[in-house]
C-alpha cells in the first residue's frame, strides 16, 4: 500500500502507520464483501466509512456517529472544497 493513503475519523487524520493498516483491512474486507461499507465500518467499531478522493489522493472518511451512505463512486474533493466543510 502506498504511504499516501489517508484515513480521517470524525475529522481527525489517523497516523500514517495506522492508516495503512486500516486500508489493508478495508481492501481485504471489500474483496470478500463487495460494496459492504457498513459491514466494514461495524467491524471497526464505526458507524460509517466512505471512500473519497481529496486532491487526487484516496481517503477513507470514517465516523463514529454519521450513518453509513450507500456505496457509490468516490466523490472528488479539492483542497478548497475541503476547507469549506
Amino acid at each position: 500500500m502506498s504511504s499516501g493513503l489517508r484515513v480521517i475519523v470524525d475529522g481527525e487524520p489517523m497516523p500514517a502507520e495506522e492508516a495503512i493498516a486500516f486500508w489493508k483491512r478495508f481492501s481485504a474486507w471489500m474483496d470478500e464483501h463487495q460494496g459492504d461499507l457498513g459491514g466494514f465500518a461495524k467491524s471497526e467499531g464505526l458507524a460509517s466509512v466512505q471512500p473519497e478522493m481529496h486532491s487526487g489522493t484516496p481517503v477513507l472518511v470514517a465516523s463514529r456517529t454519521t450513518a453509513q451512505k450507500p456505496y457509490t463512486t468516490a466523490p472528488k474533493r479539492t483542497e478548497a472544497k475541503k476547507r469549506k466543510h
